[in-house]
């Protein structure tokens, strides 16, 4: 199987997880509700309007509109990197990063209008509501579950690991932290390229 193929299928997989996961968790939990797997893992639901891990920093559609701009990008960045022969697995692990992108860009565009809202001590939401959903295309909030409250304090407060997050989001993280301990090598090679196309001639 060819290294596009293999990446291909990897972005499908990853997204196939990421959208089953958070389909069924946004159409049986009511927001804020929870299942204890083990004491130190929980199914959570909420949902944010930012990036990975619930951060919020700028306005919605522009971030979505963001997000959709860096998965094309990464998507172009691939094509380049199976032209010059780059090593397999640093195509694939860039394919999981443009995965994990992918995946909550689905939510912030499509969500808004396919679902009803969810709140808390509220109705679960439905599919396809016959009133519509609860907000505009691309402003649909991101479905986030995955809790692990690692450490507490005496107080039962979680002290590591508080963010809740999905599997779109870790897919970015393990992502990145592939490239930092193995392939850091083909990434400065990639931003020294741009640096040098960037440059204008010296004159």
């Amino acid at each position: 199987m060819s290294i596009t193929k293999k990446s291909i299928l990897l972005i499908f997989l990853v997204l196939l997880i990421d959208q089953a996961s958070k389909i069924y968790v946004k159409l049986n939990f009511g927001l804020g509700e929870h299942v204890d797997v083990f004491s130190w893992f929980k199914i959570y639901f909420i949902e944010n309007n930012g990036m990975a891990f619930g951060m919020e920093i700028i306005g919605k559609l522009f971030l979505t509109l963001f997000r959709i701009v860096a998965v094309c990008a990464l998507a172009y960045y691939i094509h380049v990197l199976v032209k010059k022969g780059a090593r397999p697995g640093y195509i694939l692990t860039i394919a999981l990063v443009l995965a994990g992108a992918a995946g909550n860009i689905i939510d912030s565009v499509f969500y808004g209008i396919i679902f009803s809202a969810s709140e808390f001590m509220g109705p679960i939401a439905t599919f396809l509501p016959d009133g519509g959903g609860y907000a505009s295309l691309f402003h649909g909030k991101v479905v986030d579950m995955l809790y692990f409250p690692l450490i507490k304090n005496s107080a039962g407060e979680t002290i590591f690991f508080s963010p809740i997050f999905n599997v779109a989001d870790s897919a970015i993280s393990v992502a990145v932290g592939i490239i930092l301990l193995f392939y850091r090598k083909e990434l400065n090679d990639s931003l020294e390229s741009k640096k040098e196309t960037n440059e204008e001639p010296s004159k």
